[in-house]
């Protein structure tokens, strides 16, 4: 069962890509406000920098570059936490408070209570979280801080073109559907924090068509690994019942004898 959202206080992001020029300026005012390093990258033959989210990128644009008829086209996306309504990374992770929903519908986590299991990064469908250098998770947390104090986040406040539109998510949506925008994550995984507008099918734009929690880790922690615990338990009550009805092995003398017990 997912953890409970007030809908009608829900914030969230409505992304217009049609808007956006690939300027940018959200991902250096990201790293601005969250004080996190500059990350060293290399010429891989494109403009997108960096390639992928890190632990100090908490979002990025993906260049998306398409040719028709001779003709070469970009389109952009910004890259982040999709804040999911039913959250796989909340649902494994298995040490209470390390990632936590607040009142306003964020997916926000506390590093000093992070065990390192990386269960969240199996979870996620879109390969968001990411560990730092002192083997703890990091993600977008929609600049919580500045939320908490009634300031828009850093990436919106930013954005030249009004690309990134942050407040309440049911309003945006409503906004978006009576300008016959074709909205993705609207309903998916019980609705996305972040609602995208997109010019073109999600795959496009290297989106999951239809995006699921992976089963296959909730059959490890959920299954496989407490049956695994419960054998080695099992062994060593069995082990204990051997010696208290039966006693320890007694080792047989050069005769063959035991040490005097028939």
């Amino acid at each position: 069962m997912a953890d409970t959202i007030n809908q009608a206080t829900r914030k969230g992001f409505l992304v217009d890509t049609s808007r956006c020029i690939g300027c940018r300026s959200c991902q250096v005012a990201c790293k601005q406000w969250n004080k996190t390093d500059a990350d060293i990258t290399s010429n891989k033959g494109t403009f997108e920098n960096p390639r992928d989210l890190t632990p100090a990128l908490f979002n990025r644009i993906r260049f998306v570059e398409s040719e028709a008829s001779g003709a070469v086209s970009w389109q952009f996306l910004n890259e982040r936490c999709m804040q999911c309504g039913d959250a796989g990374c909340m649902k494994v992770c298995p040490s209470p408070g390390a990632l936590y929903r607040t009142k306003d519908g964020i997916v926000a986590y506390n590093k000093e209570k992070c065990i390192s299991c990386k269960y969240c990064v199996s979870a996620c469908p879109f390969n968001v979280p990411r560990y730092d250098a002192n083997d703890k998770v990091s993600k977008c947390n929609l600049c919580q801080s500045r939320i908490e104090g009634g300031m828009t986040p850093a990436c919106a406040k930013a954005c030249p073109t009004e690309s990134l539109k942050f407040g309440n998510r049911s309003q945006l949506i409503a906004k978006a559907t009576a300008a016959k925008k074709t909205l993705y994550g609207e309903n998916d995984l019980l609705g996305l924090g972040v609602v995208y507008a997109l010019e073109g099918p999600p795959e496009q734009y290297g989106l999951p068509a239809k995006p699921s929690i992976p089963m296959s880790i909730f059959l490890w922690k959920d299954v496989i690994k407490p049956l695994g615990i419960l054998g080695f338990w099992g062994s060593i009550g069995a082990m204990l019942l051997h010696y208290v009805t039966i006693g320890p092995k007694k080792i047989d003398d050069e005769t063959g004898k035991g040490d005097g017990h028939e």
